[in-house]
């Protein structure tokens, strides 16, 4: 009833309305970091609309939902736009009335902030696929469009240099931006926790913007032949590998990205005549981004060296960096510029370049492929890369990420199932290998060669009595 309103305001509310009743909520309600709040009824009995969720489960849930009732595909796309960020993140929590974020509560033990890695990109991308699917035409009806939004969450990433020093601590909470969001929520209701222009007035942006932020973050955090550099104080959805958090780089999420990748050049291949309106700020980013990868295109020819790498790395952050400056210091100026749509193709044709060189820099002897990698940020002038055991994950991207033949497919698969992540005896596959660790008594044993590669002994007055080092078991301290 919306389309063609000429009103945008209310053609943004209309397009982010959802007639759904509760819907999952991640977690154990006994654990202390979930919130649960489970509105069935109304005052007067009758059902309620209601529903909340935790990012990646509700767009989960959303993804199955759209493959049973496909009408309000589009509506699903724009609450997933509208809440995502001018950084190129999200918030914690998506419900009926709008969003909310994890704060710092000092009292709270649990209380954490950060942006989970894998929600992005491809959950995203599931639903535009599925609008092509299911209602070709409406995306590029959306395309122009300015009626989606920016979320204003609290949260600032620092500068890409000190990331760089302490990769583990990397976002600040804003607490007075918090409360002089919370007082425009009390002034205006939800409206209030988007980012305004100066006027007051909520900054509205097209399809096309929303789409190119995040595909230009992750592009900022590239790290040739590592992956996407996990650097937000949050892992991607296992939260076992929370240990990956700011040394970690994800090829699950640069497979995810060559798969955004190709739908974006699918679907823009008949608009290539078209300009869009796009804020300056996102133009200069792309611009910066799109130097970086013409100036060091030619090393696409053979492997990156750790100091290349490095190199790359300090030109994309820093590009990331300067425009995350720009709209926390000064917000959106509120001036556009066209971008050509032919431009755009080209750009992501050139970034999908350094995708797949990486993908096959990943590609292991028995043919399966690196989920995830470390990186060594402790030199100043480069970045080493130490590969980390298979993971299920990993197989499961790079299939999707259509870089793979059939026929590599194929082989990949076979590799799988003689792999040591399948499981025989379930028919089934492990996420990582059911590994022999070493327990718990075999632990901090120091050898006579120990001693010896460090200039000691154990006659050394510092291991007297036992005052560091206690004789152990077979000659080990």
């Amino acid at each position: 009833a919306l389309l063609g309103e000429t009103d945008p305001h209310l053609e943004r509310l209309g397009s982010q309305y959802l007639p759904l009743k509760f819907s999952r909520r991640h977690g154990d309600p006994s654990r202390p970091w979930n919130q649960f709040s489970i509105e069935l009824k109304d005052a007067d009995g009758g059902k309620k609309l209601d529903y909340q969720g935790n990012w990646r489960d509700i767009f989960q849930n959303w993804e199955a939902l759209a493959l049973s009732y496909p009408g309000y595909l589009e509506h699903m796309i724009a609450r997933f736009l509208s809440a995502s960020t001018a950084d190129g993140y999200n918030p914690y929590r998506l419900i009926r009335d709008g969003f909310d974020w994890e704060i710092i509560d000092p009292a709270d033990p649990w209380s954490h902030i950060g942006y989970w890695g894998d929600h992005q990109i491809i959950y995203l991308l599931k639903l535009l696929e599925l609008s092509q699917k299911y209602h070709p035409g409406r995306l590029a009806e959306l395309l122009g469009k300015p009626i989606y939004t920016y979320a204003n969450v609290p949260y600032r990433i620092k500068p890409y240099r000190d990331l760089v020093k302490n990769p583990h601590e990397t976002i600040d909470f804003d607490a007075e931006l918090h409360q002089r969001i919370e007082a425009r929520v009390a002034a205006m209701g939800s409206d209030g926790k988007y980012v305004q222009r100066s006027g007051g007035e909520i900054y509205r942006v097209n399809l096309l913007e929303k789409m190119l932020v995040p595909v230009l973050v992750k592009l900022s955090n590239f790290v040739p032949e590592a992956g996407i550099w996990m650097n937000t104080q949050r892992p991607e959805w296992n939260d076992a590998n929370n240990a990956l958090v700011g040394y970690g780089a994800s090829m699950v999420t640069l497979c995810y990205l060559r798969r955004f990748f190709r739908f974006a050049l699918d679907f823009l291949e008949s608009h290539t005549g078209l300009q869009v309106a796009v804020s300056r700020e996102v133009l200069g980013f792309l611009e910066d981004l799109k130097a970086v990868l013409t100036r060091h295109q030619a090393k696409l020819e053979g492997p990156f060296g750790d100091s290349d790498r490095k190199g790359f790395l300090d030109e994309v952050g820093e590009a990331g960096s300067q425009y995350r400056l720009k709209v926390y210091q000064k917000g959106f100026s509120g001036e556009q510029g066209p971008l050509a749509v032919a431009d755009l193709i080209a750009f992501f044709s050139l970034a999908m370049r350094y995708v797949d060189h990486s993908i096959a820099a990943n590609q292991r002897q028995d043919h399966l492929f690196h989920a995830y990698n470390l990186i060594d940020l402790g030199q100043p002038d480069r970045i080493a890369i130490r590969r980390l055991y298979e993971m299920l994950e990993g197989q499961v991207a790079v299939l999707s990420s259509g870089y793979l033949s059939a026929e590599a497919s194929l082989a990949l698969l076979g590799a799988l199932r003689r792999s040591a992540l399948y499981r025989e005896d379930q028919s089934s596959y492990l996420l990582y290998p059911d590994r022999e660790l070493t327990r718990f008594a075999d632990k901090n044993k120091v050898t006579a060669a120990h001693l010896s590669s460090a200039g000691l002994s154990p006659e050394a007055s510092v291991f007297q009595n036992g005052r560091i080092l206690v004789p152990g078991p077979a000659g080990t301290w």
